[in-house]
């Protein structure tokens, strides 16, 4: 039935179909053509409980956090202190664009939110100061792909909750790929410096700043209390050789003042406006440090980060920046209910095309075509690279990862390659293909927001392009990069005594 499956699927969505409903009708009509009507009660009965379900919960919080943030003015306060960091490089607004991705990517997630918001702030003032409009769309589309890789990611929600995934795990494993695909963008930036005849370097530090008493007083304590638990951790490595290690809650208490001198130090060395605008970012920035944070020690689980995500992104825009009201928080519900039953409705007919695809044993035969080709998973992998990218450039990352995942995630692992690296490999390649032309989505938000052709920001994409391709292949056949910091905080399932090589194994030995 799958491979009569795809044909049905293409013609209904080229005709107009909504992919959620193409996901149901071509199943469903293929199951009256073979006979098999008694199965439909299957695929309708899946649809609801594709939906109710207590973690993909995380999906609609984590979306409704990110629409707070950033109808909360966030935004702003990201882009003047990514400004003040890296104006002093060559093309600095390009850098200012990416880091500013890399930010913005901790608080929604989203690569389409990320276009819209950064591109309707970033393209206009990167077009005032030299830069052409088509080379500022390319920078701000090629960086939005970074919203869905470094944590909260909802296409790694999605994955998680399809194939029986830690979400926390997934979270975990993919900021490193985030943040490398950041580095390479600016390596490349400066490599097209001399080409696009990019602006000289100038430090760009926004005059007379100002701030509420009372975010002054919140930023002021975030700050130390941030320094003093990176103290805190780095503190727990030397604790290690100690004969009697002093208990966690007196190892904080002596890194405060420490993070207090190290704040007063810092803050004798930079100006009045430099100073202000770093205040200004550490409440916005506090949210993927509350999600990561409070999951790794084990306050609460992702799903319920989500929620506390919601609530501390209310409390800050509502209380501390007052830039939001009951008028704008009716709008942000209203955007992100829309926003999220879309999503959710397309998870729930996922569910049910993967149950009725079960029935008819297509991903096992599927399995030994592909294993036919090759026994040798480093080619299977290339080979399945090249095809998540074609299937990228025209489907997109949620619908993909729905339908792909439940076939080629067993056979990988049956190749020995884990699943949690499998995953941040389908994840990264798909989120790409979100920037890859001719159906690539944030080409046409990006387009739509510089008012530049879809046809010439995807010829001055193709560089950055290369890099995302070539940092997808590295995180393919390098496995340490996405597995290290899942293994080290121990959610890949392994004992403190199983070394790292044997615990990225497809069948991790447990606690």
């Amino acid at each position: 039935m799958l491979i009569w499956f795809l044909p049905v699927f293409l013609v209904l969505i080229m005709i107009g179909l909504p992919i959620v409903f193409a996901l149901l009708a071509a199943p469903g009509a293929l199951l009256i053509l073979n006979g098999q009507e008694r199965d439909l009660s299957v695929l309708y009965r899946n649809l609801y409980n594709g939906m109710d379900s207590f973690p993909l919960m995380a999906l609609p919080f984590f979306m409704l956090a990110g629409e707070i943030m950033n109808r909360g003015g966030i935004t702003t306060r990201l882009v003047e202190f990514s400004q003040a960091f890296m104006g002093h490089l060559r093309g600095g607004l390009a850098h200012v664009n990416i880091l500013s991705s890399i930010l913005f990517a901790g608080l929604s997630g989203s690569a389409v939110a990320d276009t819209s918001a950064l591109g309707s702030t970033l393209i206009p003032a990167m077009e005032k100061n030299g830069y052409s409009r088509k080379f500022a769309a390319a920078v701000t589309a090629a960086s939005s792909v970074i919203g869905p890789i470094i944590p909260p990611s909802g296409i790694m929600i999605i994955y998680a909750y399809v194939m029986g995934e830690s979400v926390a795990a997934l979270f975990l494993a993919g900021i490193v790929p985030g943040v490398l695909v950041g580095v390479g963008l600016m390596v490349m930036v400066r490599l097209l410096a001399d080409r696009y005849d990019l602006p000289k370097a100038e430090r760009i530090v926004s005059k007379n700043q100002t701030i509420t008493p009372l975010e002054s007083v919140v930023s002021w304590v975030l700050l130390r209390i941030n320094i003093a638990g990176l103290l805190y951790a780095f503190s727990g490595l030397v604790t290690t050789f100690l004969p009697t290690a002093p208990s966690n809650w007196m190892i904080f208490i002596i890194t405060l003042p420490i993070a207090h001198v190290i704040v007063k130090a810092i803050k004798a060395r930079v100006s009045n406006d430099f100073r202000l605008i770093c205040k200004k970012a550490v409440a916005p920035l506090q949210t993927p440090i509350i999600i990561l944070g409070g999951i790794l020690i084990g306050v609460f689980t992702p799903t319920e980060a989500s929620a506390i995500a919601v609530a501390y992104a209310l409390i800050i825009s509502f209380f501390v920046l007052r830039s939001m009201n009951m008028r704008d928080l009716i709008e942000v519900l209203t955007k992100s209910a829309l926003a999220t039953s879309a999503v959710l409705l397309l998870v729930g007919a996922a569910v049910a095309f993967k149950t009725v695809v079960s029935l008819s044993y297509a991903p096992q035969i599927l399995t030994e075509m592909i294993l036919g080709l090759s026994e040798n998973p480093l080619i299977l992998l290339f080979l399945i690279n090249i095809l998540l990218f074609v299937v990228g450039m025209f489907l997109d990352a949620g619908p993909a990862i729905i339908i792909l995942g439940p076939i080629l995630g067993p056979i990988f692992e049956e190749l020995g390659v884990h699943p949690v690296h499998f995953a941040i490999i389908m994840s990264v390649n798909l989120t790409v293909g979100l920037a890859t032309p001719p159906m690539g989505l944030v080409l046409f938000v990006a387009s739509t927001v510089s008012r530049e052709k879809v046809e010439t920001i995807a010829k001055a994409i193709l560089p950055f392009l290369a890099v995302e391709v070539f940092v997808i292949f590295l995180i393919t056949y390098v496995p340490a990069i996405s597995m290290t910091v899942p293994y080290l905080t121990g959610f890949l399932g392994c004992g403190p005594d199983v070394g790292f090589s044997e615990c990225i194994s497809p069948t991790p030995i447990p606690n």
